[in-house]
């Protein structure tokens, strides 16, 4: 087996008090649980709840889409029944090393793909869910799982892995003090997830004119895609930057974090210019469209749409993604099936859209929604600096680089 931990991966000296431990000599229980498939039992509605991988995310148990077995499996597999404040951790496949603490009250188990940890009173279990989450013992995980076509870890494996822990009093003082973090990154999340709703609603209303903003009235009309957009067919542009269209938008491929992968003949790319809205020509039914800020070009495999004098582009990129137009995308595609329908330009043109006229108040609805879209922004950026900030703190608090105060030899 390989070994699961050195002192020499820290790069600091071990304080007084601190000491590598075996996963074994901090648990009073550490076991995993069965497929219930083996077992001869099948999902339900309700009794008992049970966790899988999917279930334990980064810190974090997800029950969003539960899962239950009858009452009977616990009495078959009673040594995995779940308590409150047990640490799970994911064994098998792509998720692996991947743990949260089990926080709920209710019956529950596990399945093959998932260890249950145990703790014992003398141990913070919220020091060791955030030992857990560090990358470099995430790293370790996978140094130290068995050789097999399939990424796993025995329990073996966690019984020997070796877990650097201080004393009690600075485990809950370490545990507290990244648990603040959590709670901010989480409180932050929710405002997203409040903001998110919040632009749902309003394009819902703005879109569809069932609100009208102050200082418009008369009434929407009914005009074809052909009316507002013509298509920019232009090749041949090799001195103009290449860009990417991805779920952010439309980037430089210079500051895209994927491979590129565009042919070296650039003779058939599009060029796209400011204001231009492209979309992937095979995909548009879901919704994969982008406002352009950029001139360059881009994979032929996109169409280039650019309004026409009286219409706004903002607007129409917003109106793009709301869900019934992407239907009329869908049902105005040209294909057997949905891998090889297209919407091309000839498809994009004829899709009704009922909208207003008046030039100044799609202006004023593309602006409502951007302020909108640019809060949750601001939000994201956020949570993400968090989280930085979170792996900042976790690196030095968990390797013993610095101490909190009171702590300190």
């Amino acid at each position: 087996m390989k070994e699961a931990y050195n002192v020499n991966a820290i790069n600091a000296a071990i304080p007084a008090g601190w000491a590598f431990r075996k996963g074994i000599e901090i648990s009073e229980k550490i076991t995993k649980g069965a497929s219930p498939k083996w077992q001869g039992f099948e999902y339900q509605n309700e009794g008992v709840l049970f966790v899988t991988s999917e279930n334990v995310r980064d810190g974090e148990l997800d029950i969003s889409q539960p899962k239950y077995l009858p009452l009977s499996f616990n009495n078959k597999m009673k040594n995995s029944i779940l308590q409150q404040g047990d640490i799970l951790i994911n064994i098998v496949g792509a998720s692996i090393g991947r743990s949260c603490i089990y926080d709920r009250i209710i019956s529950a188990n596990i399945n093959q793909a998932v260890c249950l940890v145990r703790t014992h009173e003398n141990i913070s279990k919220e020091y060791i869910s955030f030992y857990l989450q560090h990358p470099l013992t995430i790293q370790k995980l996978f140094d130290t799982q068995s050789d097999s076509a399939r990424p796993n870890l025995t329990l073996e494996d966690i019984r020997d892995f070796k877990f650097l822990i201080p004393p009690l009093p600075e485990q809950k003082a370490i545990a507290a003090v990244l648990s603040l973090m959590d709670s901010a990154i989480q409180k932050t999340n929710q405002l997203i997830a409040q903001k998110e709703l919040r632009k749902k609603a309003l394009m819902q209303q703005l879109l569809t004119g069932k609100k009208r903003l102050k200082g418009f009235g008369g009434e929407w009309e009914s005009k074809k895609l052909g009316f507002f957009f013509t298509e920019r067919c232009e090749t041949g542009f090799f001195d103009l930057p290449l860009l990417s269209i991805g779920a952010t938008g439309i980037y430089p491929q210079t500051d895209s974090i994927k491979k590129d992968s565009s042919n070296e003949d650039k003779s058939k790319y599009r060029r796209i210019c400011k204001g231009d809205i492209g979309y992937n020509t095979m995909r548009m039914w879901q919704g994969r469209s982008a406002l352009s800020n950029f001139e360059g070009i881009i994979s032929p495999a996109y169409t280039v749409v650019t309004v026409k004098d009286g219409a706004s582009a903002k607007f129409f990129s917003y109106l793009f993604k709301f869900p019934s137009l992407i239907n009329a995308f869908y049902r105005n595609s040209q294909g057997l099936v949905d891998d090889t329908l297209n919407c091309k330009f000839k498809d994009f043109e004829i899709v009704t859209v009922y909208v207003p006229l008046n030039r100044k108040e799609q202006d004023s609805i593309a602006k409502v929604l951007e302020i909108a879209e640019y809060e949750i922004q601001l939000l994201k950026a956020k949570s993400a600096k968090l989280k930085e900030q979170k792996k900042g703190m976790m690196q030095v608090l968990l390797t013993a680089k610095k101490r909190l105060k009171g702590f300190k030899p």
